[in-house]
């Protein structure tokens, strides 16, 4: 990738962070979350271990290989101190900090195709849900129109898992049975007990998947004490993700 290039995935790296991170919209506080670039086929950016994405910084940036983190994901029974080791080794820079243990996931989802940039939060309304026996039920359904055009018609879920090498594992394999069953990539993952990944070409796409799944999540929460919600059908998400004007309102919004 040219230097030009880069440093355009870089700015808007940040940017990313900087809204995922936003105190006056706390989806993320001190280390939580994190965010990455692709860069090319093997490289990617990603926040650095420890780091806030609301004051992130280009030194808080790592860019790494792909390929050598990639590699855990097959292996079985890895060790922590190997995992670290393999952390370390991804960095193309000697100097550079320690990347986030999620790199690991960040690697394996920014080879989906369409997919340049990935946030990840602990965003309070979703984590409600999540946190609760009804979290499957919120990545299966739909309760309004804008839900549908910004998080797509359905969520991969993943059950609560050790974060790391398991989560990475069972992140790829719940978005490989979600691409063998739609025939698409996912724009929301919700991880039960844990927190909320968006996906998208843009910076623009993965904030409107988060904000937008933050918002469903608040009206789910409002819903559920008027006796609710009530669910759009199958017939009424299919129509409103196959309508032209839909269609034509997500590319002005660089969705």
């Amino acid at each position: 990738m040219a230097s030009t290039d880069k440093q355009k995935q870089l700015q808007s790296l940040l940017r990313l962070s900087h809204e995922l991170g936003n105190p006056r919209q706390p989806l993320a506080i001190l280390g939580e979350g994190n965010a990455s670039a692709r860069l090319g086929r093997d490289r990617f950016l990603v926040k650095a271990s420890g780091s806030r994405l609301g004051i992130l910084t280009r030194h808080d940036i790592v860019e790494c290989r792909a390929d050598i983190l990639l590699a855990l994901l097959d292996r079985r029974r890895v060790p922590d101190a190997i995992i670290d080791d393999a952390l370390m080794a991804s960095r193309v820079a000697a100097d550079a900090k320690k990347p986030s243990i999620e790199a690991l996931f960040h690697a394996y989802l920014l080879t989906l195709p369409d997919t340049e940039f990935v946030g990840h939060t602990h965003a309070p309304n979703i984590n409600s849900i999540l946190c609760s026996p009804r979290a499957k039920e919120f990545a299966t359904k739909r309760v309004f129109p804008d839900e549908v055009v910004c998080c797509g018609v359905e969520s991969v879920f993943v059950p609560y898992t050790d974060p790391g090498l398991p989560l990475a594992r069972a992140i790829r394999e719940g978005t490989q049975s979600f691409l063998k069953k739609r025939r698409c990539g996912p724009r929301v993952i919700l991880l039960e007990n844990h927190g909320v990944i968006t996906l998208g070409g843009t910076v623009e796409a993965v904030l409107a998947a988060m904000c937008m799944a933050e918002k469903a999540a608040q009206i789910w929460l409002g819903a559920s004490g008027l006796g609710g919600p009530t669910f759009m059908t199958r017939g009424h998400i299919r129509r409103i993700a196959g309508r032209p004007d839909e269609e034509i309102r997500r590319k002005a919004l660089k969705l």
